[in-house]
């Protein structure tokens, strides 16, 4: 049997009363920090664009899109929802799958849980615990036991957001597993995200997620109406696994222990707003920092060894990685990242802007590093790394991180995740009533007793 009909099997069969507690407790961080980052992005590049566009060309005044009064849509909403969320880099991630879970799942359910005319807090997490599931098994599965999957060029989250966005979209309409079936064979045949935008510096690397739950969404609009899809879009001949990754994936990885074991509670909320991979780096050099009071002027070198995937993808092009053209290349640099945490002894929302790149202060600490490949790091996932400062007087400190602040081995906290969610609002260029922020934590403090999820998207658009 395909994998396909196993994971809308347990759509239907896993209930909110079947979830760990933890799964519980870690789907709520989730849903307060999508919130967060979401609003945080409103006016970034790209996704402003986006949801301009979905205004304009309007339609059935179906699902909002936040922070606005508009209704348009619903492929159309979760879109723009998706996209804002993405535009920092700065939503949760599933370190060892490398996805970003709660982007594809979270606007799918609220898009829908409107169409569909409500869904109880309850339901609402349990099918943002099970997508997110899915999402990341799908990324754990694949060519298992190498540590530079990125060489293969797919953006993970949008290439598996597809089949994940029609499913979650199909369990909230209540659709029969033939038509969920259908819905993710319809989805599979739109499936598409590469990495060229990240090498690029396009502003489509944060348009991605929002591209695969807008054809998530209508694939399972259309297999409700009676539209056929590949019921054996994972593992056909003609399937995912064998089309994509030339069938080397892991069956056991993908289903194994499916419905008792969910991945939904390995997912990270991120402390930093830039690529996950970049975090260990930037953990380390805030750990030098502080342990030895550094000051940036005072540095004659800086070295960061890592892995091959994370070399690929975070250190190369240097003079791109230390110089960033756009903001997007400072999303995705160790130099950057790194020099950031030298020069200004944090990073944050304010360390990747046009601006920033710009400060001739982090330039100059930049200017001073060097990346080096370290096979002992090649370890896939998130791969650890050492940093070593040099200072001109000659000592040297130097710090291994194995993994990073928010991971499964050192998780934020509700009231940690809260305080980030402050931060994304008072950075956000079009700020959220105050009255709404309080509520909007004590309702997710709760979400498992709310009786309609609308109650919390309204509080979502003004």
């Amino acid at each position: 049997m395909d994998a396909s009909y196993l994971f809308a099997q347990n759509f239907a069969k896993v209930k909110y009363e079947d979830l760990p507690p933890k799964v519980v407790e870690e789907t709520k961080k989730q849903v307060l920090d999508y919130i967060g980052v979401a609003l945080a992005g409103f006016m970034q590049d790209g996704a402003k664009e986006v949801r301009e566009l979905a205004i304009e060309l309007g339609g059935a005044p179906q699902s909002s899109i936040i922070g606005t009064e508009a209704k348009v849509p619903a492929p159309h909403a979760a879109q723009a929802n998706a996209s804002v969320a993405h535009s920092l880099d700065f939503d949760d991630v599933h370190e060892a799958a490398i996805m970003h879970p709660g982007v594809i799942t979270i606007p799918t359910s609220f898009a829908m849980a409107e169409y569909k005319g409500g869904l109880s807090g309850k339901n609402f997490i349990q099918n943002v615990a099970v997508g997110g599931d899915m999402i990341s098994r799908m990324g754990l599965a694949t060519r298992p036991g190498e540590s530079n999957i990125h060489q293969y060029g797919w953006h993970f989250t949008t290439l598996n957001g597809y089949m994940t966005a029609a499913a979650v979209a199909s369990n909230v309409l209540g659709l029969s597993e033939e038509k969920m079936l259908y819905a993710m064979g319809i989805a599979y045949h739109q499936s598409a995200g590469n990495g060229q935008a990240v090498k690029d510096s396009a502003l489509t690397k944060r348009l991605g997620p929002g591209f695969s739950v807008r054809g998530g969404i209508h694939a399972s609009l259309l297999a409700e109406k009676g539209v056929t899809g590949s019921v054996n879009s994972m593992e056909g001949v003609n399937g995912y696994y064998k089309v994509y990754h030339m069938g080397d994936y892991s069956r056991d990885i993908l289903i194994g222990e499916l419905g008792t074991r969910f991945e939904s509670e390995n997912i990270t909320i991120k402390p930093y707003p830039c690529c996950r991979g970049t975090h260990p780096s930037i953990d380390a050099a805030l750990y030098l920092v502080k342990e030895h009071n550094i000051e940036a002027e005072n540095i004659k070198s800086i070295m960061i060894w890592c892995g091959k995937g994370t070399q690929g993808l975070l250190g190369e092009p240097l003079e791109i990685k230390a110089k960033p053209r756009v903001v997007v290349d400072s999303q995705f640099s160790l130099a950057w990242g790194v020099s950031c945490a030298l020069t200004r002894k944090k990073v944050g929302l304010s360390e990747f802007t046009e601006e920033s790149i710009r400060d001739p202060k982090i330039l100059e600490t930049a200017s001073k590093v060097g990346v080096a490949y370290d096979p002992a790091f090649d370890t896939g996932g998130l791969e650890p790394v050492r940093v070593a400062v040099t200072m001109k007087d000659g000592q040297t400190f130097s710090k291994t991180m194995e993994t990073a602040t928010g991971s499964p081995e050192r998780p934020i906290t509700f009231k940690e995740c809260e305080a980030k969610f402050r931060d994304c609002i008072n950075y956000a260029q079009r700020r959220l009533p105050a009255e709404n922020a309080e509520k909007i934590v004590k309702m997710i403090k709760d979400l498992e007793q709310v009786k309609d999820i609308r109650k919390l998207i309204d509080l979502l658009c003004w």
